[in-house]
């Protein structure tokens, strides 16, 4: 049996120009995440992470913490879908309501990723537009699980994986049979370096943990929980 550890990636940047980078309290909890992995003597015989700038910055942020780099295989297969593109599908080219009110944000992506999932979210079918189409759920599935496959496939015992919490939530769902709905569900809970495990073996997988942040869970740290 192979243990294959996920990593959600630490808090981006909402609301600024560039999504696509940690935070301050980003890199500080994978940071803190990385002593944590170091207190247990950790170790992996593969890391992989996805491509996009969070995923890398998340693990430097574990290495400083672990006081070594980890060399990591990078994988697009474990990349994030483009909220921005199903966002932009759902609201048919409206802008975002302006109230800045992360839980209205939130709200309307539910909708969205909901008619993603589902086959309705308008562009779903491949249907030329003068905006970029976003990428229907079964192909963004379809890859996140192969890449799983993947994993289970090689001689690797102990595996951290790097990623964004809709490609850990859709391999949760496909492990505990969720619906498709179910990713969504998963996902609006993923917090930011939020540890889920498996066990995988050639013919069984199942999930040990979901979510986990003991690093943060001390009386200093109060209030450096997020989902962003």
């Amino acid at each position: 049996m192979a243990e294959l550890v996920f990593v959600r990636h630490g808090q981006a940047s909402f609301g600024a120009d560039d999504y696509d980078k940690l935070s301050e309290l980003g890199w500080r909890q994978s940071r803190w995440l990385g002593e944590y992995f170091a207190q247990r003597d950790a170790a992996f015989d593969l890391v992989l992470r996805g491509s996009l700038r969070r995923h890398a910055e998340t693990l430097a942020g574990i290495g400083e913490g672990m006081g070594r780099t980890l060399a990591a295989q990078v994988d697009a297969r474990l990349d994030e879908y483009d909220s921005h593109l199903l966002l932009h599908a759902h609201l048919k080219g409206k802008p975002l309501p302006q109230s800045g009110d992360r839980r209205e944000h939130f709200r309307i992506l539910r909708e969205a990723m909901y008619a993603w999932t589902e086959g309705t979210l308008e562009g779903t079918t491949g249907e030329t537009a003068a905006v970029r189409q976003h990428e229907p759920f079964a192909e963004f599935r379809d890859r996140v699980l192969a890449a799983l496959a993947q994993m289970r496939e090689g001689a690797a015992k102990r595996v951290l994986v790097v990623s964004s919490g809709g490609p850990i939530s859709a391999v949760l769902a496909e492990v505990l049979g969720m619906p498709p709905r179910g990713v969504v569900d998963l996902n609006l809970q993923t917090r930011n370096t939020g540890i889920t495990e498996l066990q995988a073996g050639a013919s069984r997988i199942h999930c040990v943990s979901f979510n986990n942040v003991p690093h943060l869970d001390r009386p200093d740290r109060a209030g450096t929980l997020t989902y962003s």
